[in-house]
C-alpha cells in the first residue's frame, strides 16, 4: 500500500499497532485480576468497567479537544502515552476494586484523549484521499487484528509469567508507542477558535448527522456479538471454549475481509452508497438472526450470521473518516473526530445495555435490528442523494449540489418581458 511509503504514518501506525496490542493484553489481564478480588461477582465487575470505559468515551472527548488544541500533536500524544503506560504499570499493585476502578478511570481518560487526536493527525499527514482510505483499511485491520492475536499472545506470556504482569506488557506497549510518535515529525497546524465547536459543526452537516443512525446500526451488530457471544456458543449451544474464540474469529475475518475490499470499492462507489449499504445489512442480518433464532438455530449459522455481521460493521465504520475529512478543513478536523468518537461511543453504550439487559434470544436479535433499521432510515432521510456536492474541493463542508444554470438556445427568440 501507498500509505506505507509515508515514513511519519509508517511510524504513526507501527505506534496504534503497539497500543492496540498493550490494550489487548490489559482486557485480559483486567478479567483475570476482577475474578481474583471479586471471585464470582468478576461478571459484574466487567460490566462495571465497560460502562466506566464507554461513559469516559462520551464525556471526556469533547472536553480534551479543546485543551489539545493549544498543545503541540506530538507532546499530547506522547504524554497520552505515557500517562497510559503509568497507569498499567500500578495496576498489578492494586488489591481493593475502588482502586481498580479508579486507575481504569484514568486509562479510559487518556484513550478518550489519545484517539480523536490521533485520528485527526492522519488526515494531515496523508494529503493524498487514496492513500488516506488505504490508511483507513489499515486502522480498521489493526483493530480486528488486535482483537484476535491479543488473546493469542496473553494465553502465550500467561504460560511464563503470572497473571498480573501481562500489565507491564501493557505498560511497554504504551511506552514503545509514546517512542515512535516522539520520533515523527508531524505537520504543524494552525490552531483557531472554531476548532473546538466540532460537536456543533458535526450536527450541522447533512452527511455527518447521517452518521448518528450508521453509528447505532454499527454498534447493534458488533454490542451483540460481544456481549452475547460467549452465553449462545456455551449456554445455549453447549460448544467448548474453543468455539467461542472460532465465533468471535468469524466476526473479526468477516470485518477483516470487508476492510481488504473496500480501499477498491471506494473508487467506484460513492461513499453514500457504501455506508447505507453495510448499515442496511447489519438491520436485515439482525433481522434474519431473529428469524434464525426463533425456528432452526445452529452453531454454523451463528458463524456464519457473525461473519457477515463483522463485514457489515466494517463497511460501515471504515469509510467514516474519508466523510468526517471531506467535511472540514484541517484546523476542524480535531473537533470532528472529537464528536464522531463521542457520539459513537454513546450508540455503543446504548446497545451495550439493550445486549445485556435481554439476554440470548430471538427478542435480542429482533430489538437491536430494528435499532439498526431505524439508524439507516434516519441516515438516508438526512443524507439526501443530492447532498454529495463539497464545497471548497476535499476540505469544505458538505452543501447541496447547486442547480445548473439555464443557458438558452441561441437560435431562440428573446422577447422581453417573457
Amino acid at each position: 500500500m501507498s500509505a506505507l511509503a509515508n515514513p511519519v504514518f509508517r511510524r504513526l501506525f507501527a505506534a496504534q499497532v503497539l497500543a492496540l496490542l498493550g490494550t489487548g493484553l490489559a482486557t485480559v489481564a483486567l478479567g483475570l485480576l476482577a475474578h481474583r478480588l471479586a471471585g464470582a461477582e468478576a461478571g459484574t465487575v466487567l460490566g462495571v468497567l465497560l460502562a466506566i470505559k464507554m461513559t469516559a468515551y462520551v464525556l471526556v472527548a469533547p472536553v480534551v479537544t479543546a485543551v489539545a488544541a493549544r498543545v503541540p500533536t506530538r507532546a499530547f500524544l506522547v504524554s497520552m502515552d505515557v500517562l497510559r503506560a503509568v497507569v498499567a504499570g500500578v495496576l498489578p499493585l492494586v488489591d481493593a476494586l475502588w482502586q481498580v476502578y479508579a486507575l481504569v478511570v484514568l486509562l479510559q481518560v487518556a484513550a478518550a484523549a489519545f484517539t480523536p487526536t490521533y485520528q485527526a493527525t492522519v488526515p494531515a499527514v496523508l494529503t493524498d484521499e487514496r492513500d488516506y482510505t488505504q490508511a483507513l483499511s489499515l486502522s480498521r485491520l489493526a483493530f480486528e487484528l488486535e482483537a484476535l492475536l491479543a488473546p493469542v499472545l496473553a494465553a502465550g506470556l500467561l504460560l511464563m509469567v503470572a497473571p498480573t504482569q501481562l500489565f507491564f506488557g501493557t505498560a511497554l506497549g504504551f511506552l514503545a508507542s509514546a517512542l515512535l510518535v516522539a520520533g515523527s515529525v508531524l505537520p504543524r497546524r494552525e490552531i483557531r477558535r472554531g476548532r473546538a465547536g466540532g460537536l456543533r459543526t458535526f450536527l450541522g452537516t447533512p452527511a455527518l448527522r447521517a452518521l448518528l443512525g450508521l453509528n447505532l446500526a454499527a454498534a447493534a451488530g458488533g454490542a451483540l456479538v460481544l456481549v452475547q457471544t460467549v452465553v449462545l456458543v456455551r449456554e445455549h449451544f453447549g460448544g467448548p471454549a474453543v468455539a467461542v474464540a472460532v465465533a468471535l474469529g468469524c466476526y473479526g475475518a468477516g470485518s477483516v475481509l470487508a476492510a481488504l475490499v473496500l480501499p477498491r470499492a471506494l473508487r467506484a462507489v460513492p461513499d453514500r452508497a457504501v455506508l447505507l449499504g453495510g448499515g442496511a445489512v447489519l438491520a436485515g442480518t439482525l433481522g434474519l438472526g431473529a428469524l434464525w433464532f426463533a425456528l432452526a438455530p445452529g452453531l454454523t449459522a451463528l458463524l456464519v450470521l457473525w461473519a457477515v455481521l463483522g463485514a457489515g460493521g466494517a463497511v460501515v465504520q471504515t469509510p467514516v473518516g474519508r466523510l468526517v475529512r471531506r467535511s472540514g478543513s484541517p484546523d476542524g478536523w480535531a473537533g470532528l473526530f472529537a464528536a464522531q468518537f463521542t457520539l459513537s461511543h454513546a450508540a455503543w453504550l446504548v446497545t451495550y445495555l439493550v445486549a445485556g439487559l435481554l439476554g440470548p434470544g430471538p427478542l435480542t436479535f429482533a430489538v437491536l435490528g430494528g435499532l439498526a433499521g431505524l439508524g439507516v432510515l434516519f441516515a438516508v432521510r438526512t443524507w439526501p442523494p443530492a447532498r454529495q456536492h463539497y464545497c471548497g474541493g476535499h476540505h469544505g463542508r458538505l452543501l447541496a449540489k447547486p442547480r445548473p444554470r439555464r443557458v438558452p438556445d441561441p437560435g431562440q427568440r428573446v422577447v422581453r418581458g417573457q
